[in-house]
């Protein structure tokens, strides 16, 4: 979801022009105009690149997470007893 969301973000900012209004603010205030682009340091492959490492670490964190929660929680209904609630059907 997060790599989708990003490419039409990217796809949204290059239709409505951001990257040239970045590369002519940078040119207004160098000598050369034409030294800076701003595709140069975040083009679409490196902010592609870029989301799938975050979501791949997003990924495994949040499984860790997970585990851990499940565990403590786990443990604290071991301990303090919980409340037990059973299901059954009505015939």
């Amino acid at each position: 979801v997060t790599f989708v969301a990003v490419s039409i973000l990217w796809v949204v900012l290059g239709v409505f022009g951001v990257d040239d209004a970045i590369n002519s603010s940078v040119g207004l205030l160098s000598d050369d105009a034409n030294a800076f682009n701003i595709n140069d340091y975040v083009g679409y492959p490196r902010v592609v690149g870029f989301t799938l490492v975050i979501s791949a670490i997003n990924v495994i964190l949040i499984t860790a997470i997970a585990t851990i929660g499940a565990y403590l929680y786990n443990l604290a209904t071991q301990l303090l007893g919980g409340i037990e609630v059973t299901l059954s059907d009505e015939r």
